[in-house]
């Protein structure tokens, strides 16, 4: 599986900077967004090409890589992070064996190295690690203001997102209701996966109206 966790003060983050293949990797574009770089990378992956590599052809292919900050995890090689050199506010990034992190506009410059440490030590479902290194990142001091969303959005073997949740705009905690959103989702994932490829031999869904 792969996957990514984010929040932020801005609307709907992860519809712009999250992006993840089946059988590539995920990628986060974020700061001030290109959503294009993501699909970029992940078509780069798809094909073959080491992480460094497609990370660094897509900072080529366009002429404002310096406002951008850029996460890359795939199968193959280690987790890459990129920070532009006019990200906004404290800017800063991490890495571990199976991730990487990266923030701006943040209260404290080690939030991403709080969030790969909680992300390694997390047991359980890779959506369970995802949002315990996001809850990490918040409790080192987050984002310097106010967030308004977050997502989570994870691949496995087929070609659409098994995990696709999000909180677009909230005036109170958005991780705290996307892990709650996570708790009613999270074992029906499966389910959900087999509706789609067998009907026949999938579960009810236990809903008022059903045969």
């Amino acid at each position: 599986m792969f996957g990514v966790a984010i929040a932020s003060s801005s609307p709907a983050v992860a519809a712009r900077c999250a992006h993840a293949r089946a059988g590539a990797g995920a990628v986060a574009s974020q700061n001030i967004t290109d959503p294009s770089l993501g699909p970029r990378i992940l078509e780069a992956l798809a094909r073959g090409t080491s992480t460094q590599a497609a990370l660094a052809a897509a900072l080529a292919a366009t002429p404002f890589g310096a406002y951008r900050q850029l996460l890359a995890v795939s199968g193959e090689d280690p987790p890459l992070a990129y920070s532009g050199a006019r990200a906004l506010g404290i800017a800063a990034t991490a890495t571990g064996m199976h991730a990487a992190a990266a923030g701006n506009l943040l209260a404290r410059a080690d939030v991403p190295a709080a969030m790969i440490t909680a992300f390694a030590a997390a047991a359980g479902h890779l959506g369970e690690c995802l949002l315990a290194a996001l809850h990490a990142g918040l409790e080192r001091g987050g984002e310097m203001g106010p967030i308004h969303s977050a997502g989570l959005l994870i691949v496995r073997e087929v070609p659409w997102p098994i995990v696709d949740l999000r909180v677009d705009w909230t005036e109170d905690d958005p991780v705290a209701a996307l892990s709650a959103i996570w708790d009613i989702y999270a074992p029906q994932i499966d389910d959900y996966v087999q509706r789609a490829l067998d009907p026949a031999a999938a579960p009810s869904f236990g809903v008022a109206g059903e045969p």
